[in-house]
């Protein structure tokens, strides 16, 4: 088996990706707090809003007032999501550390998600990283659909590669390979993580995974033993897809970190404050969900033997 890198970098996204799409607001205080508690956990970023329209996205609508008050850690890399040149301008107002920018692999799903061609999407994308480089603020850029567009089916490599390849010579400082609504299987993320990294050498690779159908963390693997070090998580599995339906959120972190851990791969992230902050979702976001690592815990975890067993064989 390849092995990969011996520590991994992992990118909270649930104060972003996660709340965007929640029904109940949350409001600023308990978004502050959300994104304060994750940042004593060891995370390498954390993305903490969008500068979108607050119309287009009313649940991240205090996104300037969130990036002001959060208290950074050193070590930690704040980031936010930004659509276009003023969204760049409130990213900058606020500090931001590194900008996310996204379009999508396929063409549809870009024109439902964005209201823009590819073409179109790549231009604005190109114009807000010329800007970001004068500002001297990196930016990373998430292709979306890179691995299944809900309404085109498969996308083709070379589009995910031209996209890519563009984008890198234009200055991107990393590129995301999303499964936006779970399509991807190992084999494939394996094949296409191996040809955008001789397409772009140097540009840094994080790996969006989605648990729709159950591969995330197989596919995470199979991402790792190709040399990507880097993964995007949500905790508690927040977000989701509003274009496809029964898409589930992004993958658990505190299964991924779980996972690579047990695996021996350092991912600075401590578990068991996680799983705290995790257990506080339901109340944060208003509805009910469960994970399975909250209910079985670390695998080493163990539990009192049956107390008939000291009757019956006497002590251990």
């Amino acid at each position: 088996m390849n092995t990969g890198a011996s520590r991994i970098e992992v990118n909270e996204v649930g104060p972003r990706d996660g709340l965007q799409i929640e029904k109940a607001f949350v409001p600023t205080d308990q978004k502050v707090a959300f994104v304060d508690g994750l940042s004593a956990c060891g995370y390498a970023r954390i993305e903490v809003t969008s500068f979108t329209s607050p119309k287009a996205i009313p649940a991240l609508a205090d996104a300037q007032e969130v990036m002001r008050r959060i208290q950074r850690r050193p070590g930690v890399v704040y980031t936010a999501l930004v659509p276009n040149i003023r969204g760049l301008e409130r990213a900058l107002e606020v500090g931001t550390d590194e900008l996310n920018l996204v379009m999508s692999s396929s063409e549809t799903h870009n024109r439902a998600n964005l209201r823009m061609t590819r073409d179109q999407s790549l231009a604005e994308l190109i114009n807000i990283l010329q800007a970001a480089q004068g500002a001297g603020v990196p930016c990373n850029v998430s292709l979306s659909t890179a691995f299944g567009c809900p309404f085109d089916g498969d996308v083709p490599v070379g589009d995910v590669l031209r996209l890519a390849g563009s984008l890198a010579e234009a200055g991107a400082a990393g590129i995301t390979l999303c499964d936006t609504t779970g399509m991807a299987y190992p084999t494939q993320v394996a094949d296409l993580c191996e040809q955008v990294a001789r397409a772009v050498p140097g540009i840094p690779l994080t790996a969006h995974l989605h648990n729709t159908r159950g591969m995330a963390l197989a596919n995470a693997i199979a991402a790792w033993q190709t040399g990507v070090a880097r993964f995007d998580a949500a905790a508690g599995g927040l977000g989701g897809c509003p274009f496809a339906p029964g898409a589930s959120g992004n993958v658990n972190t505190e299964e991924l970190v779980h996972m690579f851990q047990c695996m021996g791969i350092e991912t600075g992230v401590d578990l068991p404050a996680l799983l705290a902050i995790v257990r506080g979702l339901p109340q944060l976001v208003q509805r009910e969900f469960s994970t399975p690592m909250l209910a079985a815990g670390h695998r080493l975890a163990t539990h009192a033997p049956p107390a008939w067993l000291a009757e019956r064989f006497g002590p251990a």
